[in-house]
């Protein structure tokens, strides 16, 4: 139980001991690790987490975790007696680590795909880029201006001495 109330902590917070655990971190645990349902929802956790937190205090630690378990285990197992509700509960927590499902990808559907291929840029957009579509980086972004003496568009440039 204390290794996972650690890993949650410390999930997306380098700076965290892993002694201290907050409201919004309290929440993903009891969704993760299937304490939330039918039975608990989010209101009841936040209800439970702001009784048992410390008075002008935002975070809880272990030992409050131990009761709000404790305290949770009658509403998500209420057909149980009270010592078989918090084994369960403490069975359902152990070992359990915060997961990162449903996090933002990188979208290719719809007009992100046809916006992002080069090959089907036109005027001074295409002249940005080779044709592998990769960027030309400072040369297709100005106009590079040749020191040659010759005008730009000289059909018979370089045929001076021949």
């Amino acid at each position: 139980m204390e290794e996972t109330f650690a890993a949650f902590s410390k999930f997306g917070d380098s700076k965290s001991t892993g002694k201290e655990l907050d409201n919004k971190k309290f929440s993903k645990l009891c969704k993760d690790t299937g304490i939330m349902g039918k039975s608990v929802t989010s209101t009841d956790v936040d209800i439970i987490f702001s009784k048992h937190k410390p008075k002008g205090g935002r975070t809880i630690t272990v030992k409050e975790f131990g009761v709000i378990l404790d305290e949770l285990s009658a509403k998500r197992y209420p057909k149980k007696s009270a010592d078989e509700a918090k084994a369960a509960m403490r069975e359902l927590v152990a070992g359990k680590a915060p997961g990162t499902t449903g996090t933002t990808k990188v979208s290719k559907v719809g007009g992100t795909d046809r916006l992002t291929d080069t090959s089907k840029y036109t005027g001074s957009h295409k002249e940005r880029f080779g044709a592998d579509g990769k960027g030309k980086g400072i040369e297709g972004r100005e106009n590079v201006v040749s020191n040659d003496g010759y005008v730009a568009g000289y059909s018979n440039k370089d045929t001076f001495d021949k």
